[in-house]
């Protein structure tokens, strides 16, 4: 199993040591989000601090942007870190593409089809020196001349994935993606029983393989290296079961549980506005569903038994100043956990 941390985003002058401190602990990618800041320079102060680590988004918001702006600071990162960089695409729900990004909304599967497959166009116009030509109908780009293109990187083509909650967009990362980014309101239950076969549908149709694909998460971890920590991990994860559990999106994982009613109680008290009082109404029985709780020393098994054979990758948080031999040991463990993916393709 890979194991993935995060990096500062905000303050620009604590990344290089940041980003280096993860590459000597043994974490296996620096991701980056996109909420209260941009999510691609800290990837750039990443990539010139470190040699090993991958660098990559989750997620970067895509409809806001242009295929083609985005082809581009996909490609100077894929560049400068000398083929490290995997992109993580997302789409954004509805009201906060209209009215945070004012962009127009439609029915997102097919448009990401087409953003996914133009990235690729454009791709390969840069590095193999082919006509520009895709046309969609959400997408079309004709144009590319030499002044605007720059030269072929010499690197592996840059890995795509989409992060994916419905069953139809788990079939299409499996259809044209190179991984797919799971959401943490998932059992290990609806993994096996929506989410991996979904993705495999998508694999099949598209004579891809499994091994060349990575699934990322699908769950919670809680951990610490005593009890107390372990607990307080769990009431963070209680707050946002019970979070996503109020939005109707996430109800098909709670009612494959039969917790129907534990769905409806969270959507009542969220429109009734008792956000402070829904976590009590999670159980320690539906949070050990969704979380891989243990100590340090106890994670591994309790990792494979959550994730094991399923998730190809998961991030761990540990506590400012915990010793670097601690996280070590740790990731050591953790990365036995067993895994199909094997990497991502290296052949254009």
């Amino acid at each position: 199993m890979r194991i993935e941390t995060t990096i500062p985003h905000a303050d620009w002058r604590a990344i290089p040591a940041a980003a280096r401190s993860a590459e000597e602990a043994g974490f296996d990618a620096i991701m980056t989000s996109e909420i209260q800041n941009d999510l691609f320079i800290p990837l750039a102060f990443a990539a010139t601090a470190t040699e090993r680590i991958e660098l990559g988004t989750a997620i970067a918001v895509c409809f806001s942007r242009s295929p083609m702006v985005m082809a581009n600071l996909a490609w100077d990162l894929q560049t400068n870190s000398r083929g490290r960089f995997v992109l993580g695409l997302g789409t954004q729900v509805k009201g906060h593409n209209e009215r945070r990004f004012s962009v127009p909304w439609g029915p997102p599967v097919p448009r990401l089809r087409e953003y996914v497959q133009s990235l690729r166009a454009i791709w390969r116009c840069f590095e193999k020196g082919e006509p520009l030509r895709f046309e969609g109908e959400h997408y079309r780009f004709t144009l590319m001349t030499p002044e605007f293109s720059p030269p072929p990187s010499g690197q592996p083509p840059i890995p795509v994935m989409i992060a994916a909650v419905g069953p139809d967009m788990m079939r299409l990362a499996g259809r044209v993606c190179d991984g797919v980014r799971l959401h943490g309101f998932c059992t290990r239950r609806y993994l096996e029983e929506v989410a991996i076969p979904n993705v495999e549908a998508g694999l099949e149709k598209a004579g891809r393989s499994r091994e060349s694909f990575q699934i990322w998460g699908g769950g919670f971890v809680a951990t610490g290296p005593d009890m107390d920590a372990v607990r307080q991990q769990m009431e963070w994860v209680r707050y946002r079961l019970a979070f996503y559990g109020s939005t109707r999106t996430y109800s098909p994982v709670l009612d494959l549980h039969g917790w129907h009613d534990l769905s409806e109680k969270l959507h009542r008290m969220s429109k009734e506005g008792r956000w402070k009082e829904m976590a009590r109404e999670v159980p320690d029985e539906v949070v050990h569903e969704f979380t891989a709780c243990a100590t340090w020393r106890d994670l591994a098994p309790a990792l494979e038994k959550r994730f094991g054979g399923l998730s190809d990758a998961i991030a761990i948080g540990f506590p400012d100043g915990t010793p670097a031999a601690a996280i070590r040991d740790v990731l050591a463990d953790a990365k036995r956990v067993a895994s199909r993916f094997e990497g991502f393709p290296k052949q254009w």
